[in-house]
């Protein structure tokens, strides 16, 4: 007699900004899998709506910038004119641009400032009356182990992920006795991600003056474990957090980075 799998998160439905590709694709195709009904949102509405389509019929796209707040309205608008109600956010949207401060222009800091920060704040205002209406809800972001720690030639970064914590355990104060738990997931670095092997070796290569094998050299031996973070591992701890298993935890930030960081 062959086993019924138990989909913790069956009949919820969630919403995960920076969806249509990377980690937040990832974390998209496991929420469907444990039986939430998803919807992507992403700047790129075609990727959205290619990765929707991958997922089935328990997944739908929407173009979202989450820099705006319109667009984070029309967004919880999609998921509710849809299923009816929102669940989860997994509050995923944000962009690394590392530079040293003395060549970091302004306008770039600033950008990093407002989609990981301010998109975070938008698109969790947009959701949380729907919330409040029905009595229940949960919003998890996808912070850093940079949200723990500074980190040299990546301010911008580190400010945006240190401010996310702070709003994090505010709104979770905020929102406590009205039963919507808040709680961040800070991963490590995920070294075998498109985002690393398209981009940061070089980008951090040039900051560092090594080579792009170097610097993967040089995080891998920062983590105690030996082995860079996994989209599994941030998947894990995120289905953990959306489910009633840890209905009395809020306001946390939870680090999944192989003992690199330990507070």
């Amino acid at each position: 007699m062959s086993e019924v799998r138990v989909q913790p998160l069956q009949g919820q439905v969630a919403i995960v900004t920076g969806g249509a590709q990377g980690l937040g694709e990832a974390l998209a195709e496991r929420l469907v899998k444990e039986g939430a009904k998803t919807l992507i949102a992403d700047l790129n509405y075609e990727a959205a709506q290619a990765a929707a389509g991958r997922l089935g019929e328990n997944a739908a796209a929407v173009k979202a910038d989450v820099t705006d707040y319109a667009q984070c309205e029309q967004m919880a608008k999609t998921a509710l004119d849809r299923w009816g109600r929102i669940d989860l956010l997994v509050a995923n949207a944000a962009v690394l641009i590392a530079k040293p401060t003395e060549e970091f222009p302004p306008e770039q800091w600033r950008k990093v400032i407002e989609v990981n920060l301010v998109g975070y704040f938008n698109a969790a205002k947009a959701v949380i009356p729907a919330m409040l209406a029905q009595g229940k809800g949960n919003i998890i972001q996808i912070n850093s182990k940079s949200g723990k720690k500074g980190s040299a030639k990546n301010s911008a970064y580190a400010a945006s992920k240190f401010g996310g914590i702070g709003l994090t355990q505010s709104l979770a104060l905020e929102y406590a006795e009205k039963n919507i738990r808040v709680n961040s997931i800070c991963p490590g670095n995920l070294l075998d991600s498109p985002l690393w092997v398209n981009s940061l070796y070089e980008q951090y290569a040039r900051n560092q003056g090594i080579t792009p094998e170097e610097v993967r050299q040089k995080y891998l031996n920062q983590v105690p474990m030996k082995r860079g973070c996994t989209y599994d591992d941030v998947a894990n701890v995120m289905v953990f957090l959306a489910s009633d298993q840890s209905s009395y935890m809020t306001g946390q930030a939870i680090n999944v980075t192989g003992g690199q960081q330990m507070d």
